[in-house]
């Protein structure tokens, strides 16, 4: 019997490339290797800038692969290219600045026993059993960004406070989310999982689920003062 596989997903796929790239740049640039520290050098330039302002980083971010048919690939849209390249290029840019003079990698891939989405990334900046409201409303700017340039610009914001703190994120997961935001409706579901990512680190002392201050997974998307 024949067991047939579904071909991966646009977002599945923008995630799986922009692990393997982000990867392979990390075990380079840990290793101090040349080409890779001169990359990231590169690549930091365009964090929360938009892609079509940096074209001198275009052949840098090897989007190849997206065009890639055959093994039940079917052809990308032209709009399907655009938004997968440009959550690859935020990606990849964010990761740069974010990894800049760090000694381990700040790329880490998401496991359920050790969260590393965003919203767990954010959490773990604060203190054991509070909630920073400062640094919550960041994820909440982040989350109610207006589009890919805002959404670019506030995440920014957040990975040089990560990156102060030496706090991993999983950029292939960003990545998906990334692609995903840009489509009717993703702006919701990517909010809806910053959220609950958000709840999921508990850190070295578990919450209490009704312990007063951590509110719940729609923090994100109802508190309209921080939308600006």
């Amino acid at each position: 019997m024949t067991t047939t596989v579904a071909p991966p997903s646009v977002r599945t796929r923008v995630a799986e490339l922009a692990a393997t790239r982000i990867a392979t740049w990390q075990r380079g640039y840990l290793r101090d290797a040349s080409t890779a520290v001169a990359a990231l050098a590169r690549l930091r330039r365009g964090a929360g800038r938009p892609a079509a302002a940096m074209p001198d980083l275009w052949s840098l971010v090897d989007t190849g692969p997206l065009h890639q048919q055959g093994s039940g690939l079917r052809p990308l849209s032209e709009l399907e290219l655009t938004r997968a390249e440009d959550a690859l290029y935020t990606a990849c840019t964010l990761w740069a600045l974010h990894q800049q003079s760090r000694g381990t990698g700040m790329h880490r891939a998401h496991r359920r026993e050790r969260p590393a989405g965003l919203g767990a990334a954010v959490r773990r900046l604060m203190p054991a059993g509070g909630i920073d409201e400062p640094v919550r409303k960041r994820l909440v700017r982040a989350a109610n960004a207006t589009d890919c340039v805002v959404l670019a610009q506030r995440l920014r914001e957040l990975v040089v406070l990560l990156r102060r703190a030496d706090v991993p994120l999983d950029y292939g997961l960003l990545a998906g989310e990334l692609y995903a935001w840009q489509w009717p409706g993703g702006a919701e579901s990517v909010r809806r999982a910053w959220g609950r990512s958000f709840h999921s680190w508990q850190g070295p002392r578990a919450q209490q689920d009704n312990e007063p201050g951590t509110g719940t997974d729609s923090d994100l998307d109802t508190d309209p003062k921080d939308a600006s």
